[in-house]
């Protein structure tokens, strides 16, 4: 039994349809690597480099070139090939880009990265949980409901009278106690704190237990691990009483389970049978959560437990909440219009929609409003002499940039890559005018790009680091008793890439009184995991918001403006900084992108081979990450791939966490795993995770490539991709370039018409909803 997930790529906006796409990277189990979908490409095709003289420039020999003796112009021509997507033709491309993947390893006498990383979240969300039990006086976010909707509050409620606490189902939390926040003082960066205790792997009995069970029911003994380490001790016995608890593992599919059900309950098993119902329910809001959702509307949910063939939706969501597997939520719609005199005389009830959503996600989500309002609310009055020195240090947009922050507790940011000096400015005046302040980005890339951009003499090292490294406590300030960190200003750079676990993590280690920035550019592609943190804020107007007019330079900077206001126009591009490369087929594409990155961008460009990368929609297909990086392989660094399919020299991306993706090489491989240099640091993955949490990386996707950027980028563009395209997706690959872009084009007109016309794929989110009730609009 494969247990490939679905593809996921027809789903319709905010549905799971069988189930949703995700608009993330994913892949297959069983691949060297962990990849997957974008979850849509978009761009259209005007010209898009060139005064529409020099689109096209060919080699005497009339191969694809950055140099020769004649241009041409070429607008692309005819599609071809096989599916290039987020999935292949067998739609096996949809599980998480490295899901699970746990292996950063610097020393057996240390814990890895994810591992840190993990532990810090468990802790963190022991934190929450520990502050919705103090909450008090609920605050009611709607009213009456009736029909179905009345039958599943009923269900709630019931719950509510248990162990589950009213505050998570349909209650808005009062305001937590405020901690006091500490009197700022200049002082040295303190050593990381120690990173907490890995969760244990499962006993070997427990797996052992269920290997015979997975082995009876015919699905794979490789998954005993995995079902362990999810149903815990036990785990054989649990299986053996509901067998659709095979869906808690990723990939794992209903048609999957109801396989192995049949084998081990015979006759008992049924299409109407409530444990399926509930494991389905579950599994599509799992499915939800993988497209970007944090909760999914109540008919949307039935509709697709329906096409799931569960024979009573409505039961089956019932079940599922009075088991405390998901929660519901009625959430006021906003009202349109004046009332009436009548309306004003009578009692009438507000509209209301209905969510269901899993607990984790519904928690984080609730607690990143209570934070936020939090901050809003709790504006320090001791730092406000330091802050008037820090405005009086700087000039022009960082200087507005720096009275926003002073004078409020939530501040948005927004712009391109050029913009990241004005927050770099607010970092360096707010630490020389003696504030505690720290900056976080994506990648280790983007850190390096914003502490080349720090004023003064100040170490870098000491004021800039990841979102992963300070959550995991490998980087940042210190934390005082309660926890907190020791800051008076946090500044998050590539805001867009939050996910709402993420984001609430930080928002609650942030201490009462401490300014945040969040700062990124809202064209790019949205997070990896759920939620739409920076967009969601963007449209709640709850706090300032500062628009950058700091332009990105030359002609990739014009190209990629353009792009993000739906235009792909014709640039100058005199010193071919772009270059457009038409083809006929994917098999085409490959070719050219091969000779691209081998030969053309380095004579004519002067950019190496290992400074350029290859931007593709999808992982399968013929012209997908899996193919061009077999063909760069065997033209860069041919090899029998002797450790793994890795041979020593191989550019990699490594997936230490689901949805975090790190260039690297391949640098040996011994008994402690497959050995890796990534952004400069030395990682050890163990061979039984290299399958997963490795793969080649000369071609990436545009999610795997958000939050870097490279000398030259080749975006291949074969012509079965134009219904993966969205303008988010063509904004952010073509911004991936520094100093050259090459566009591999094959996908004519759908270019300019998803550029124009195809914007993200909604997310059904509850974070605006919760902010309007905590946050005054005025």
């Amino acid at each position: 039994m494969s247990t490939e997930p679905e593809t996921t790529e027809e789903a319709g906006p905010g549905t799971p349809d069988t189930p949703g796409t995700p608009d993330r990277d994913t892949a297959a189990p069983g691949e060297n690597g962990a990849g997957g979908a974008d979850g849509g490409v978009s761009g259209e095709h005007k010209g898009v480099g060139g005064t529409g003289s020099a689109d096209h420039v060919t080699d005497a020999d009339g191969t694809d070139g950055l140099s020769g003796a004649a241009d041409t112009d070429g607008d692309g021509a005819a599609a071809g090939g096989e599916v290039t997507d987020e999935s292949d033709a067998e739609g096996t491309d949809s599980s998480r880009d490295g899901s699970g993947a746990d292996g950063d390893g610097e020393g057996t006498g240390q814990l890895s990265e994810a591992e840190a990383e993990l532990a810090a979240q468990r802790i963190e969300r022991e934190r929450i949980e520990r502050r919705k039990a103090e909450k008090r006086t609920p605050i009611q976010s709607g009213t009456k409901l009736s029909g179905k909707a009345a039958d599943l509050l009923a269900a709630v409620r019931a719950v509510e009278s248990g162990e589950k606490p009213a505050a998570t189902v349909f209650a808005e939390p009062a305001p937590a106690p405020r901690r006091p926040a500490p009197e700022p003082v200049l002082r040295p960066q303190p050593a990381p704190a120690p990173a907490a205790a890995a969760p244990a792997a499962p006993a070997p009995h427990t797996v052992e237990g269920v290997r015979r069970v997975l082995a009876e029911g015919g699905a794979p003994e490789a998954l005993a691990a995995q079902v362990a380490a999810a149903l815990g001790e036990g785990a054989d016995a649990v299986l053996r009483e509901d067998p659709w608890q095979l869906l808690r593992i990723s990939g794992v599919r209903p048609d999957q389970a109801d396989g192995f059900a049949r084998a081990l309950l015979g006759a008992a098993c049924g299409p109407d049978d409530e444990r399926r119902g509930r494991a389905v329910t579950v599994w599509l809001l799992e499915q939800a959560a993988l497209a970007g959702h944090t909760a999914l509307d109540l008919p949307t949910l039935t509709a697709a437990l329906g096409r799931q063939s569960v024979p009573d939706p409505d039961a089956a969501v019932q079940g599922t909440l009075a088991e405390g597997e998901a929660l519901a939520f009625q959430d006021a719609l906003e009202e349109t219009g004046a009332p009436t005199p009548q309306e004003t005389e009578e009692e009438q009830e507000r509209p209301v929609r209905v969510l269901v959503g899993l607990e984790r996600y519904a928690l984080a989500e609730e607690s990143l409003a209570d934070g936020l309002a939090r901050l809003v609310n709790s504006l320090a009055k001791e730092t406000e002499q330091a802050w008037r020195t820090a405005a009086e240090s700087v000039s022009g947009g960082a200087a507005e940039l720096v009275r926003a922050v002073a004078g409020h507790g939530l501040v948005l940011h927004t712009g391109g890559e050029a913009a990241r000096a004005e927050p770099a400015a607010l970092l360096g005046a707010a630490r020389a005018a003696g504030l505690r302040a720290f900056a976080v980005c994506h990648t280790p890339d983007g850190r390096r790009r914003l502490a080349a951009a720090l004023p003064g003499a100040d170490p870098a090292e000491r004021s800039v680091g990841t979102v992963a490294g300070l959550l995991s406590g490998a980087e940042g300030p210190g934390r005082d008793a309660d926890g907190a960190l020791e800051l008076d200003l946090l500044i998050v750079l590539d805001a867009p890439q939050l996910d709402v676990e993420s984001a609430a993590m930080l928002v609650e280690s942030l201490p009462d009184g401490a300014r945040l920035l969040l700062s990124g550019d809202p064209a790019v592609l949205w997070s990896a995991g759920p939620g739409r943190i920076f967009a969601d804020l963007l449209a709640a107007r709850v706090c300032p918001q500062i628009v950058s007019r700091v332009p990105d330079p030359g002609p990739i900077g014009e190209l990629v403006s353009g792009i993000g206001i739906g235009e792909l126009n014709q640039v100058a591009a005199p010193g071919k900084e772009i270059v457009i490369v038409p083809v006929r087929d994917a098999g085409e594409a490959v070719h050219r992108t091969v000779q691209l990155v081998a030969d053309s961008v380095p004579r004519a460009i002067g950019v190496p081979a290992e400074q350029t990368v290859v931007i593709t929609p999808g992982h399968g297909g013929a012209a997908g990450t899996r193919a061009l990086n077999s063909a760069l392989k065997e033209r860069l660094n041919p090899g029998p791939g002797r450790f793994g399919g890795f041979d020593p020299g191989d550019r990699i991306a490594y997936s230490p966490a689901p949805g975090r993706t790190v260039p690297g090489v391949v640098v040996k491989a011994d008994a402690a795993g497959l050995h890796l240099s990534c952004a400069g640091a030395p990682v050890v993955v163990p061979r039984e995770r290299v399958e997963a949490a490795v793969r080649h990386g000369w071609a990436l996707t545009a999610h795997q490539a958000v939050g870097i950027r490279w000398p030259a980028a080749v975006v291949v563009l074969p012509g079965d991709a134009a219904q993966a395209l969205s303008r988010p997706w063509v904004y952010t690959a073509f911004g991936r370039a520094e100093r050259h872009l090459s566009v591999v084009h094959g996908v004519e007109q759908a270019l300019p018409k998803a550029v124009a016309q195809t914007p993200a794929k909604p997310r059904t989110t509850r974070l605006q909803t919760l902010l309007r009730t905590q946050v005054p609009t005025g």
